[in-house]
């Protein structure tokens, strides 16, 4: 495998390829990525890992953290949260495969897979579908100011707004079968309970400190 890091001793990366040259392949395998962005985006994960020890194996959650703050200006707690637990079903460790699946996220066109993270995410509750009070709580996030009154009524003008828009069988909750009728239509509307994916922006960026080859010959 090439050396792409010269920040790395030769020492380093031939402990790096013996550590993730096979599961590189393997994932490649399964990604839309090419081998070349898997390499690099495991490289970057790598690179995290190695500042927590010589005997860790797994970037922690805080690192996760620190990478959405940083990387996309994200500092919504929930939003993490429900963004790592969708990828790892994991509260404390974050693995290669799910960081590399991470980024296959943000970087796919398929508007399917992206509903589906999408919908996860927005499902606090974990239920399968998203209740009235899931839609108040991320329209907290929408509206701020010091008239409480207006507030208020803005923000029931909205959860009534979306319940109406998204809530086809007027059951009183948005199955994801709701959500994704109403996003295939209209697909900007795939981020309405607020951010889940990066802007165009954001992963220019990323591309540049990851190395990402695909996304900066777009």
């Amino acid at each position: 495998m090439e050396h792409l890091d010269l920040t790395l001793s030769n020492m380093e990366n031939s402990r790096f390829v013996a550590r993730y040259s096979s599961l590189i392949k393997e994932i490649a395998g399964n990604s839309n990525m090419s081998l070349a962005d898997i390499t690099c985006l495991v490289l970057v994960y790598y690179k995290f890992v190695k500042l927590l020890g010589p005997s860790a194996k797994l970037m922690q959650k805080r690192q996760f953290y620190t990478i959405y703050l940083v990387f996309f200006g994200v500092s919504d707690i929930q939003v993490i949260e429900r963004s790592m637990l969708a990828l790892t079903k994991d509260f404390t460790f974050v693995g290669p495969q799910s960081w590399v699946q991470l980024f296959d996220l943000y970087t796919t066109d398929d508007i399917n897979v992206r509903m589906r993270f999408a919908f996860e995410v927005y499902d606090t509750k974990g239920t399968g579908v998203i209740d009235r009070e899931q839609v108040g709580v991320a329209c907290d996030k929408f509206f701020e100011g010091d008239d409480e009154d207006e507030i208020n009524e803005l923000k029931a003008d909205m959860i009534e707004f979306l319940m109406k828009k998204f809530d086809l069988d007027k059951d009183g909750f948005i199955s994801f079968d709701d959500y994704s009728t109403v996003v295939t239509k209209q697909p900007t509307l795939i981020e309405f309970l607020g951010w889940v994916f990066p802007s165009k922006y954001d992963l220019e960026l990323m591309a540049h400190v990851v190395n990402f080859d695909s996304i900066l010959k777009l």
